[in-house]
């Protein structure tokens, strides 16, 4: 026993010992980090982190373990030069930190920042395990964070509410989804497509939402629970006598039904949901509920009552509770804000950047903005977790600093990142969360200089003039461009004579010269060498350079088009066979980052399954969802086709590819049909007995029908393995696209 007691106060004295959470971090940036720093937590009304030096450390206080996490990464961005992003959450610190000249002090009072949109978890992190979470956890207390969405492992709250109202297993296999089809189910917008989920995912969910709230709230992070607001599966009329509403169809499938809020049984049900997510994951301050959410107006429903009764299940649960609700289309709707008391609800203005509803100019302004409730300034910059360089720049520096002084924005209470897909664009993120902390107000070409410094650990003037170019251009989407995300590219669509939009509701607008992302491709090439290794620029560099291949994809794509228009045949070859070698030079490219390869999103799939069965499912989930999103009748009639299209290692080659060359090949083949004598129809041809009308139709300028779901579909079911391990040298392949550029110009 003696021997045993020794042998655990051996490890205990090795073992390295942390004071606190923020210490734990900087170990995980790089071993031994915590000792060139001293954290200490001060007692403050005022949110602040503090920047000093002695004896060789770096001292960070702050009154929160996130504030002086957002002053560690403060440190070491704009004194030491290290930059820590979702393409690198650790780095090898200096062995001797830079001290400060003098103590740096920032305050913010925007208090309440918030983190993640119901469909990250789907575009994002639907088969995350722990080791990403931890990363991504590190990365929002970093960036200040301090009230995240949590609605890992939702389904299991859901799946015991319905035992106990007396559903079967497999009934509720049929209306929960799948893990890449999650967000959607849990926005009462589908019913169980990518299911039914084996029991082992369900209990893995539920251990793994316990580490990621307890890691939360050991940094001080207060999280927001997903609430309750009479989502029902769409036989509950039935099946439990309730009186519901119809949810009807959403592009193409069955909605959930709804249970109104002020049904007589509401309250009965939501405390059951309520007391089920507590014995799973405890009381929360903050519940997420979006009632309506993109629905009309409905002259049957009192939105008021509605909005007083979904309060009172909240606070019944936890007196203290704020209503977290999305400011998005028409929600929330007027009347229910007229009806709820100031401090119970959290408005996230969903579009901030783009389209803010609290009250400046926009085509979502709200004339009183959110009156007196309290509401929260928000970016939302990516949809679909589509690759591509987006940003408005300009614009997100303009609309915020309007919310100083104006009235309208007197409840204004933090800010929010609420991206559809994250991982992507770190330098809109990096600008969102500094801008609290910023008193002045900065112009976007001081901030780029900064940014330039320390994303790479050093002032280059040609990586300054390459991210001023991208930041006076593609980085600056103009206010009145609504689109949806970043330019999508064309080598993505589903091919027609007419492609612009990959996906039905982008919105897209041309509003750069696409000679601008050449030219700043070029620029990142002719310093490459000179920063091999430095993993922030290889991972910039890849970006850079795939985004200025598509630009000029585009291009090629018009010019084959117009060959196909002019009926010059050779011209039409020629230009058909260069776009598809770009479209494979991008496969290529894109396969030096681990970041842009499929193999690293089917891995991550296959990996949270138990079995092969399992494994199988989501891989299926994984590859669905970045193609057709859906069924048939969801792909073609509802135009989810593509959605979240990826431009992707694999993903170009081997389903994107097959897309075009179809497409050219039929085109061609076209051609040389109307070439023929008997094209017109007239002697003894094959059209010889046709009606002028149909001989008419014949002669309209209209490209190939082709069925694009038929050859779709069978590439989501096939198994066949990608890696996400990286293949070829970054630079040198970069290189070489920009080679084939400029040379066939």
């Amino acid at each position: 026993m003696k021997r045993i007691i020794l042998s655990a106060l051996l490890m205990l004295l090795v073992m390295p010992v942390f004071a606190n959470p923020v210490d734990q971090l900087l170990e995980r940036i790089d071993k031994g980090a915590s000792k060139k720093f001293k954290t200490e937590l001060v007692k403050s009304d005022k949110d602040f982190f503090e920047l000093d030096s002695r004896n060789g450390k770096v001292i960070v206080r702050g009154n929160s373990w996130v504030n002086i996490a957002v002053g560690v990464n403060w440190y070491l961005k704009h004194h030491a030069g290290v930059h820590l992003s979702w393409n690198g959450m650790s780095a090898r610190l200096p062995e001797k930190l830079p001290q400060l000249a003098l103590p740096e002090r920032r305050e913010t009072d925007l208090t309440q920042r918030y983190d993640f949109n119901y469909c990250t978890f789907s575009y994002s992190m639907p088969f995350w395990d722990w080791e990403q979470w931890e990363r991504e956890i590190d990365w929002m207390a970093l960036h200040g964070v301090n009230m995240p969405l949590a609605i890992v492992g939702m389904e299991s709250v859901w799946r015991n509410m319905l035992l106990k109202l007396g559903y079967t297993d497999k009934e509720i296999g049929e209306f929960i989804s799948g893990p890449a089809f999650v967000a959607w189910w849990a926005m009462n917008n589908l019913e169980g497509w990518g299911g039914p989920m084996p029991l082992s995912w369900y209990e893995a969910q539920e251990k793994l939402q316990r580490k990621i709230l307890s890691r939360m709230k050991e940094l001080g992070m207060t999280p927001v629970l997903p609430g309750y607001c009479g989502m029902m599966p769409h036989d509950a009329s039935s099946r439990l006598g309730l009186d519901v509403t119809d949810g009807g169809k959403w592009n193409g499938y069955q909605r959930p039904s709804n249970l109104s809020a002020t049904d007589p049984r509401f309250d009965e049900i939501a405390d059951l949901y309520y007391k089920e997510l507590t014995r799973l994951y405890g009381k929360s301050k903050y519940y997420s509920l979006d009632p309506f959410h993109e629905s009309k107006d409905d002259a049957g429903i009192d939105y008021a009552e509605s909005g007083r009764r979904l309060m009172a299940a909240m606070k019944r649960e936890n007196p203290e509770a704020v209503w977290v609700v999305q400011g998005w289309t028409e929600n929330p709707r007027p009347e229910m804000l007229a009806a709820l008391r100031p401090g119970d609800l959290l408005i996230l203005d969903l579009f901030s950047e783009c389209r803010p509803m609290w009250g400046i100019p926009s085509v979502w302004k709200r004339e009183n903005g959110y009156g007196d409730h309290d509401w929260v300034f928000c970016m939302l910059e990516n949809f679909g977790a589509n690759v591509g360089l987006h940003g408005r720049m300009d614009q997100l520096i303009d609309n915020f600093y309007q919310t100083k002084g104006n009235p309208l924005a007197r409840n204004l209470k933090g800010f929010g990142f609420t991206m559809e897909g994250s991982g992507n664009n770190p330098i809109m993120f990096e600008l969102m969360s500094e801008l609290p902390w910023r008193n002045e107000r900065i112009t976007k070409e001081d901030w780029l200089k900064d940014y330039v410094k320390a994303r790479y650990g050093t002032s280059d003037p040609v990586l300054i003039d390459v991210w001023q170019l991208l930041g006076s251009t593609i980085y600056n989407c103009p206010a009145g461009n609504n689109q949806q995300g970043p330019h999508e590219s064309i080598f993505c669509g589903r091919p027609s004579l007419n492609n612009f939009q990959v996906k039905s509701w982008s919105k897209m607008r041309n509003y750069y010269d696409p000679a601008s992302t050449l030219e700043a491709a070029v620029k990142m090439v002719s310093v490459a060498d000179k920063y091999r290794g430095n993993n922030n620029f290889e991972y910039d560099l890849v970006d850079i350079v795939r985004q200025a291949l598509a630009d000029q994809g585009r291009r090629q794509y018009l010019a084959t088009i117009a060959d196909y228009n002019s009926f010059s045949k050779n011209d039409f070859r020629k230009n058909a066979d260069r776009f598809l070698e770009m479209l494979l030079l991008q496969d290529r490219v894109l396969g030096s980052r681990k970041e842009f390869r499929l193999g690293n999103w089917t891995e991550q799939a296959r990996s949270r399954g138990e079995s092969e069965e399992e494994k199988d499912l989501y891989e299926w989930n994984a590859r669905v969802q970045v193609t057709t999103w859906g069924n048939r009748e969801c792909a073609d009639a509802g135009g989810l086709r593509d959605y979240a299209n990826k431009e992707w290692n694999g993903l170009l080659r081997d389903f994107y590819y097959p897309r075009w060359e179809h497409y050219f090949n039929a085109l061609a083949e076209q051609m040389e049909r109307n070439s023929r004598p008997d094209a017109s129809g007239l002697g003894e041809g094959p059209n010889s007995n046709k009606t002028s009308t149909e001989l008419f139709a014949m002669a309209l300028p209209t490209g190939p029908q082709i069925d694009w779901y038929a050859m779709e579909e069978p590439w989501t079911l096939r198994k066949n393995e990608y890696s996400a391990s990286p293949e070829g040298d970054a630079i040198e392949i970069s290189k070489e696209v920009i080679d084939y550029l400029i040379k066939s110009k």
